[in-house]
This record gives C-alpha cells, sequence and structure tokens, in this order.
C-alpha cells in the first residue's frame, strides 16, 4: 500500500523504527533500575515509579511554552534538533550503562535515567506537536485519515514488537544495547527528516495570521517576553473559543481519567476478577495491541464514509461500553476477545483525532494548541491513576455487594465507573461537535492594542499515545504516531498528545 506520499513515507519510516525503540528503551530501563541496578532492595518499586514521575513533571512544565517555540520555528529543523538532543541524552546513559559496575554509585546511576527520561521528554514536548503539524502540512486533507490510520497501525505494531524484545535484551546481552538500539533510532529519524523535501513550514502568511508575533520579531527583552505571552495565550483563547477543540480536550480529559483506571489496576483485577496468574496481564495487553492493529487498518475508511467527528464521538462511546462489559467478566478467555473487541474503536477514534484537529486548528497555532492538550492529558492520567488506586486501597477496600443481582467488588464497580466516564465524553462530543463537520478552520483574530489576542471564534484534530505513546496508553482522542498522544505504558487508554517517540 502506498503511504500516502514520499514525504510521509519518511516520517513513517523514522516513526516506526523510532517507536520500536523507544518500546525497547521503556522496558529495559524499568526492568534494568528494577531487577539490576536496584536489585532486592525495598524502594526499587517508587525508583521505577520515579520514571512516570520524571515523564510527567516533563510534558507538564514544558509542553505549554514548547509549543509557541514549535509555532514560531521551521518545524523540520526543531523535529531534527530534538532527535539529535534525545540520541545524545540516550548516547550518554548507554556510556554509564557500558562503565564497569560499582563503577558509579546506584544513586548517581539512577540519577542519570531519571536525568536522561526528564531531559528526553523535554526534547519530545517540541518534536511531537512540530511532527503533528508537519503531517498537516505534506499530507492533503483527503488523505489525513489514512495518514492517520497508518500512524495508528504502526504505533499499534510496534507496542507488540518493542516490549517482548525488552527482556532478553537485557538479560542476553545487557542493557547497554537496548540504549545504544534507542540511541541510534533517533538517528534514523533524523536522517529521514532530513531527506524530506517540504521547506520552512513557517511561511510569511502563517506569521502575518498569528497575534502577538510582530513583537518577537522585531524586539528583544521584555518585548519579546511579552510577545511569548501573548502568544501563548493566543493558543489558550482558541483553544476556549473553539467548539471543536474545546469538545475533543473536554471528553478527551473524561476519557483519560476513567482509562486511567484500567492502566493501574488491571493487574489486580486480572487476579482478582478473572481467577488467572498475573503472567497473563501481558496477554491481555497484546490482546487489546492486535485489536488496535485490525481497528487501524479500517479506521480510515470508516472516518472518511462517517466523518471524522461522528468517529471520534462514536469510538469514545463503544470503547466506555466496552469496558463496562469487561469489568463483568470473570474468565480470562471472554476478557481476552472483550479487550481486543475493544481496540477496534478506540483505533477509530485516535484515527479521527488527526484530521479533527487539522481541520478544526490553522497551521499557525497547531504547536500550542497541542502543547495545551497534552498537560491537560496528562493531569488527567494521573487524577485517574491516584483516584483509582486509592479507592482500591481505601474507600472501596472490601466491598462486597449486590444491587439488581449484579455482584459489586472493588475493582470491578471502579472499572465500570471508569467505561461510563468515557461514555460521557463520547456523548458530550457527539452533542458539542454536531454539525461541525463541513466547518472551516478556527478563525485567528487581530491582537488587542495591549498585545493580548482577543476571542477567537471557531467552528471546526491529539491525540497529543505517554508518553509516553504506546496503544496501552492510548489515550481516547489522541492520534496515536501523528498526533496528541498519552504514553502511561497500558492499552486502553485515549490518546490525545503527540506520542513521545519518533
Amino acid at each position: 500500500m502506498m503511504l500516502v506520499n514520499r514525504d510521509y513515507r519518511l516520517l513513517w519510516t523514522g516513526q516506526l523504527i523510532s517507536q520500536t525503540g523507544d518500546f525497547v528503551f521503556d522496558t529495559t530501563l524499568a526492568l534494568w533500575i528494577g531487577t539490576v541496578v536496584l536489585a532486592g532492595r525495598s524502594y526499587a518499586p517508587v525508583a521505577v515509579s520515579g520514571l512516570i514521575v520524571a515523564v510527567a513533571l516533563a510534558t507538564l512544565l514544558v509542553g505549554p511554552p514548547a509549543g509557541v517555540f514549535v509555532d514560531r520555528w521551521d518545524r523540520r529543523r526543531t523535529m531534527m534538533a530534538a532527535d539529535l538532543t534525545r540520541a545524545a541524552l540516550t548516547g550518554a546513559l548507554t556510556v554509564v550503562a557500558f562503565l564497569p559496575a560499582g563503577t558509579l554509585p546506584d544513586g548517581a546511576v539512577l540519577v542519570a535515567a531519571y536525568a536522561t527520561v526528564f531531559l528526553a521528554t523535554c526534547a519530545a514536548q517540541f518534536f511531537n506537536p512540530a511532527r503533528f503539524a508537519l503531517v498537516g502540512k505534506v499530507v492533503e486533507p483527503g488523505d489525513r485519515a489514512r495518514a492517520a490510520g497508518i500512524g495508528q497501525a504502526t504505533q499499534a505494531i510496534a507496542s507488540i514488537a518493542g516490549p517482548p524484545l525488552a527482556a532478553p535484551l537485557l538479560f542476553a546481552v545487557g542493557v547497554r544495547w537496548a540504549l545504544l538500539l534507542n540511541a541510534l533510532s533517533f538517528l534514523v529519524s533524523f536522517a529521514v527528516v532530513r531527506r524530506m523535501r517540504i521547506g520552512g513550514v513557517r511561511s510569511r502568511d502563517a506569521k502575518a495570521a498569528d497575534p502577538g508575533r510582530g513583537a518577537a520579531d522585531a524586539h528583544t527583552g521584555g518585548a519579546l517576553r511579552g510577545s511569548w505571552r501573548a502568544e501563548f495565550v493566543a493558543g489558550l483563547g482558541l483553544v476556549a473559543g473553539s467548539r471543536v477543540v474545546t469538545a475533543l480536550l473536554v471528553s478527551a480529559a473524561l476519557a483519560t481519567v476513567g482509562t486511567g483506571a484500567l492502566n493501574s489496576l488491571d493487574v489486580f483485577f486480572v487476579t482478582d476478577n478473572l481467577g488467572a496468574a498475573a503472567r497473563w496481564y501481558g496477554t491481555l495487553e497484546m490482546a487489546l495491541g492486535f485489536g488496535l492493529v485490525a481497528g487501524a487498518l479500517v479506521a480510515a475508511a470508516v472516518t472518511v464514509r462517517l466523518g471524522a467527528h461522528r468517529v471520534f464521538a462514536a469510538g469514545l462511546a463503544l470503547t466506555g461500553l466496552g469496558l463496562v462489559v469487561y469489568s463483568r467478566l470473570t474468565g480470562l478467555g471472554p476478557a481476552l476477545v472483550t479487550l481486543a473487541l475493544i481496540g477496534l474503536p478506540l483505533a477509530a477514534l485516535n484515527t479521527a483525532v488527526t484530521p479533527v484537529l487539522l481541520s478544526a486548528v490553522p497551521q499557525s497555532h497547531l504547536g500550542r494548541v497541542i502543547a495545551v492538550i497534552n498537560p491537560v492529558q496528562q493531569l488527567a492520567s494521573l487524577v485517574g491513576v491516584a483516584a483509582s488506586g486509592w479507592l482500591a486501597s481505601t474507600g472501596l477496600h472490601g466491598l462486597d455487594a449486590e444491587v439488581a443481582g449484579v455482584h459489586l467488588g472493588p475493582i470491578d464497580t471502579i472499572f465500570s465507573v471508569a467505561g461510563l466516564l468515557v461514555m460521557a465524553g463520547g456523548a458530550y462530543a457527539a452533542v458539542a461537535m454536531r454539525g461541525a463537520g463541513a466547518a472551516p478552520p478556527a478563525a485567528v483574530p487581530s491582537p488587542r492594542a495591549e498585545g493580548v489576542p482577543g476571542s477567537p471564534r471557531a467552528e471546526a484534530d491529539a491525540g497529543p499515545s505517554a508518553a509516553e505513546g504506546r496503544p496501552s496508553s492510548a489515550a481516547p482522542g489522541t492520534p496515536a504516531g501523528d498526533g496528541p498522544s498519552a504514553a502511561d505504558g497500558r492499552p486502553g487508554e485515549p490518546d490525545v498528545t503527540p506520542p513521545a517517540s519518533a
């Protein structure tokens, strides 16, 4: 199958290689810290959790300001610089791994790992919005659904192929080779992006349409800082003023809170509700991954036929319904089938996010809009994980009740509510996006006299799959592979942020 056009083929090649390297890296790093560096230490689980905290902090702190600079700079060069930065960071950690055991204290190795993850995630906050915007530049509107479907399928395949390679690499040849593989994957991404023929993406027209940029180009110091604030506020104003972008943000946040419960508690659901051994947890992830691949193969055709806005809303509703059904299961076989089926609408809605955002947001503002979506989704994920963990261990701990003939335990009750939240996101999106399919991209207002943009009017794609962006963390609403995507590490979470991998 032709991959849309030459420039998109280059982007896709870099994505496939780099995302596979990322999934190997993520899994191997966690295994290395937990089973080698801190083997036998009581605080090893907390140390591994620190990697997730590093990703979250980088996304929340750097994501919003990064969007402004992504909209200012040449996006192809931004991607290349981010790739070189991540290759250098991962390469430095590889050097640490090659040092003889005991050369550095365990604490220093841990700090090096945290710093690498944090700084690499910071670089990803520039790369991912730039890549998403570049897809909108190199792919014609009629091909965007197909490009998003290809990106979604690629991410799902990488998530299936990457993690199983981690343990053999770690225990057969050592962590250094997994780290080196990821560093090389960023260099491959750099090379293919460099071969793209598209020039500077930020045209004169885009600059003219972008409120708050004049001072940045003509002044320095305080004027530059004022322009940065004005540009950032312009992005917030577009999100608030666009019915479609607001609906996507709110519905994806609701869905991400809901799916955060699945990400954090599914291993307990496997043992307590399905009555299976914990080792089957990975098999369930794989089932969802296969569902995502299958869904991505047909998502483009469905999106073109029904419209991206309808597919997004319906995908959320069906994904939520699937989670409710999953919460009532008591056997491993039905659970495997159900998760595979959940992957179908999840892939479809993630595919739909790309054309939704690209039709609703002007090129000049894509970086800032995605930089708003990503942190909101990251916060929603943290809320979902924290709330579900507290409910399972404290609020609903020991729950054993029956209502209308339905048995309620702690984990299945949380999953049922989570599914309802995802369905609520779909219902809200269906109402809020009604009639938006034919609307033009959001109008960009002229800046007010004081330099703060006025309220933009918009009628008219996320999703920025944590980090972090495996299908396991594909939060509903994020165009996996080509747009916004979350990366928490478990299939089933909606994705509205650009994937952290290349």
